[in-house]
């Protein structure tokens, strides 16, 4: 078998061990696992499965086509979907049972008219802009949207089921617009039960407000990060949810060679060695999502031993300096995984880059390979 540039090995049990963590952390609400941007880099339909495994009754996809590939891999789970396009395939999402969240009026009347011609009911959820300035429907347009909702409801086209919302600052629990954004879901909900809408599913706390904002579970949750074991900041604490990051990745050594003090490795020479050295080589670079503020700064583990890239990361490759460290071709490096085996932490290549833990562990891209390990089903 062919041996990968770069493999991320996922551990599937611990997505679900995650999940179940969460579950008993908050109790009896619902869990959406938000499975989104192929959850997270993880693989969208196997950690779905894990996530389905691990007691999830509910998946969160941003993009019409997840929740799609999600049905056609034989997944029955109720789906929500909450980003689309005006010639996105709602006919398809209808047709095929996912619940499409709707922020404004375009979207209601679009999605009803496509569910008249499919002579079906559509679900639809109310995603309500209480104070991030994304998407979702103003709290000004809130009752106008809900009374059209009714209307559809009414002509039997559409039946609205949730309400959701979205933290801005929900990893500073302490910050003023997390009780500002509270009291206005809380007045949202007023304004649509108000009209005649009665939503089952209430859902604002994210992976950051399970953590840290109890008050917020409501009847659903929509962990994101945390499913994948990872806390989404360093303000956050897991607070006795034991999580277990399920992604770890890693590149063999496809080159080591003895340089002279002074040699300068890669381009632009930001890394000259200080004395005579080892340079090993790793086949894998920003084409496949590792980002180019890495150089000189981030850490991986060769052979028990962490190191510091050394030089500018290219598009497929970079060095490191070993030093006299007994290293050969085809040894294989830890670029970031389980710290608890000794692992670089995905936060400290997050920190190494002056970014988050999210971005680096989504842009692992497609010339990666991924391994499937633990299966929970």
């Amino acid at each position: 078998m062919t041996q990968a540039h770069l493999t991320a090995t996922i551990d599937l049990g611990a997505i679900a061990h995650n999940v179940q963590a969460i579950q008993s952390h908050i109790g009896n609400a619902d869990i959406m696992a938000v499975v989104k941007a192929d959850a997270y880099g993880h693989g969208l339909v196997q950690s779905a499965r894990a996530a389905i495994a691990g007691g999830a009754t509910w998946l969160g996809v941003a993009l019409l086509s997840e929740a799609i590939e999600l049905r056609q891999a034989g997944i029955t789970t109720p789906i929500l979907a909450w980003l689309y396009t005006a010639d996105d395939q709602i006919d398809q999402c209808i047709a095929q049972d996912v619940e499409i969240a709707v922020n404004s009026l375009w979207a209601v009347d679009m999605i009803a008219d496509q569910a008249k011609q499919l002579n079906v009911i559509a679900r639809v959820q109310i995603k309500v802009d209480t104070g991030l300035g994304r998407n979702g429907v103003t709290m000004t347009d809130l009752p106008q949207l809900a009374e059209r909702l009714l209307h559809h409801q009414n002509a039997g086209t559409l039946q609205v089921t949730g309400v959701m919302s979205h933290f801005a600052y929900a990893d500073e629990p302490t910050h003023q617009t997390v009780l500002d954004q509270t009291h206005r879901f809380d007045h949202a909900l007023e304004i649509i039960r108000g009209i005649g809408l009665t939503p089952q599913h209430i859902h604002l706390a994210n992976s950051a407000a399970i953590m840290s904002l109890p008050d917020t579970t409501y009847t659903m949750v929509r962990p994101g990060i945390a499913i994948f074991g990872i806390a989404p900041s360093p303000q956050i604490s897991n607070v006795g949810i034991d999580l277990k990051p399920a992604m770890s990745v890693y590149s063999p050594v496809v080159l080591v060679r003895d340089v002279p003090a002074g040699t300068g490795v890669s381009y632009g020479h930001q890394y000259v060695t200080a004395t005579e050295s080892r340079l090993a080589l790793i086949p894998a670079g920003y084409a496949d999502g590792i980002p180019r503020h890495a150089s000189n700064r981030a850490p991986l583990l060769l052979n028990q031993k962490q190191f510091t890239i050394a030089g500018r990361v290219c598009m497929d490759q970079f060095s490191i300096d070993i030093g006299n460290h007994p290293v050969a071709v085809g040894d294989v490096a830890c670029l970031f995984g389980d710290p608890a085996k000794g692992e670089p932490s995905i936060d400290a290549w997050a920190t190494a880059c002056d970014t988050i833990n999210y971005e680096i562990m989504t842009r692992i891209g497609p010339r990666s390979h991924r391994t499937f390990i633990n299966q929970p089903w």
